[in-house]
């Protein structure tokens, strides 16, 4: 359980979010060798907006460590998952040496919410099924 107080003691910075992939994850490590990923989650706003449509947050996420190379590994453009972490502001210069803010989330926790592709079992549409079969009740099944 995470202490909540008022003041200079421990705060709270918790944010969980469910949304789909806008691309694959960037795996890179770094000078040490810790894995780092990185990939953008779209979340959809949970109302709508004067035109009757849903607006969409796209939303960075950093996941470090071995989950990080899950992430790389089962984790593809427009697959659902949840990520639980933290909410980060920092800034860097770039390389063109202009300062830049970030925010972004790093996960503590990602959870892979698409089924895998290898363990799916291909159900037929309806109409893969063709005409409906009529047999008296007596008759075996024609199946």
């Amino acid at each position: 359980m995470e202490k909540i107080s008022r003041g200079g003691g421990s705060m709270l910075n918790r944010i969980i979010l469910i949304g789909r992939l806008t691309r694959d994850p960037e795996l890179r490590y770094t000078p040490q060798g810790r894995p780092v990923s990185s990939f953008t989650l779209a979340v959809d706003r949970p109302f709508r907006n004067q035109q009757g449509e849903r607006e969409t947050d796209f939303i960075p996420i950093v996941v470090w460590g071995p989950q990080a190379e899950n992430c790389a590994q089962y984790l593809k453009k427009g697959k659902l998952a949840a990520v639980e972490g933290r909410l980060q502001f920092r800034s860097f210069e770039g390389n063109d040496g202009i300062r830049r803010k970030v925010v972004e989330v790093v996960a503590e926790n990602v959870r892979f919410l698409s089924p895998r592709e290898d363990s799916v079992a291909t159900v037929p549409a309806v109409e893969d099924f063709g005409t409906a079969v009529d047999f008296d009740s007596d008759d075996e099944v024609p199946f």
